[in-house]
C-alpha cells in the first residue's frame, strides 16, 4: 500500500493537536486521504492548500486503512495566483468539484493530467474559464458520462450542431431540436472544437450544460449538490461579466 508520487492537493483539515487529514489526487493510485504528521504546523500550511503539487510519500497498513503520507511541495503552487481572486475561486472549485466526483482509491490518470492543464491555465484569465469547462466535461468522460458532442441523435449529421439533450447528453443539429429547443440545453460552439472563437453567454451556457450532467449522474446519486465552491466562482464570474 505504498507509493511515492507527484500528486495535487484537494483539500486539508485539522486532526488532532498537531495533525491534517490531507486529500490528494495522484496519477496513478487515484484520489487518497492520508494523515499528515505536523500538517497543523505554519510550516506546512502553505503547502497544503487547495490546488498545491506536492510529491507525496504514501504508506498504509491495508488499503482499508487510513495512510499516513509526508510531503514535499513542487514549485509555487497556489501562491502564484494570490494576486488574483478569481483564480484562487476557480482554483477551489476545480478542488471540489474535483474531490467530490471521484471515488477514492480509483485511479483516474485522466482527471489527474486535466487537473494539471487546468491548474497551469489559472495564469491565463481570458481563457481559464472555458478550460474549465472543458476539464469538467473531461471529468463526466473518465466517470463514463461523456457527453456525445460528435452528431445528431436525432438525423446523424455534424452539422448545425446547438442543443443537447438534458436526458442523454448527445447534441441535437438546429432543425431536429427546434419542435423542442425550450427544453434542450444550449451547445456553445466552443465544446464543439478549439478553433471557435467565444462569444458572450458561451461560458455560461457550458458551465450549465456539464453542470447539469454533473449533478445529474455524479453528485445526484451521491446525495450531495454540487460543490459550493464551484457555485460561488460562477457568481463571481458572472460579477465579473466573464460568463
Amino acid at each position: 500500500m505504498d507509493f511515492h508520487e507527484e500528486a495535487f492537493v484537494l483539500s486539508a483539515r485539522s486532526h488532532g493537536d498537531t495533525g491534517a487529514v490531507v486529500d490528494l489526487l495522484t496519477e496513478n493510485h487515484g484520489r487518497r486521504s492520508a494523515y499528515v504528521a505536523g500538517g497543523a504546523s505554519r510550516k506546512m500550511k502553505p503547502f497544503l492548500q487547495a490546488g498545491a503539487r506536492v510529491v507525496a510519500d504514501y504508506r498504509a497498513r491495508t488499503s482499508d486503512h487510513l495512510g499516513a503520507v509526508r510531503l514535499e511541495p513542487v514549485g509555487e503552487g497556489p501562491s502564484a495566483l494570490f494576486d488574483d481572486a478569481l483564480a484562487l475561486t476557480g482554483l477551489a472549485a476545480a478542488a471540489g468539484v474535483t474531490q467530490g466526483a471521484l471515488p477514492e482509491r480509483e485511479p483516474h490518470p485522466g482527471v489527474f493530467l486535466a487537473f494539471e492543464a487546468l491548474m497551469a491555465a489559472f495564469e491565463m484569465p481570458a481563457v481559464w474559464p472555458a478550460i474549465f469547462v472543458r476539464f469538467e466535461a473531461g471529468l463526466l468522460e473518465d466517470l463514463g458520462f461523456g457527453l456525445d458532442l460528435s452528431k445528431c441523435a436525432a438525423t446523424g449529421t455534424a452539422d448545425d450542431l446547438i442543443y443537447v439533450s438534458p436526458r442523454t447528453g448527445r447534441a441535437v443539429s438546429r432543425d431536429a431540436g427546434a419542435p423542442y429547443a425550450d427544453k434542450m440545453l444550449p451547445l456553445p460552439p466552443f465544446m464543439l472544437g478549439a478553433q471557435s472563437g467565444l462569444i458572450e453567454g458561451d461560458v455560461r451556457a457550458g458551465f450549465d450544460l456539464t453542470g447539469h450532467f454533473l449533478e445529474q449522474f455524479v453528485f445526484h446519486p451521491q446525495n450531495k449538490p454540487l460543490p459550493p465552491a464551484r457555485v460561488w466562482m460562477l457568481d463571481k464570474l458572472g460579477d465579473a461579466g466573464r460568463l
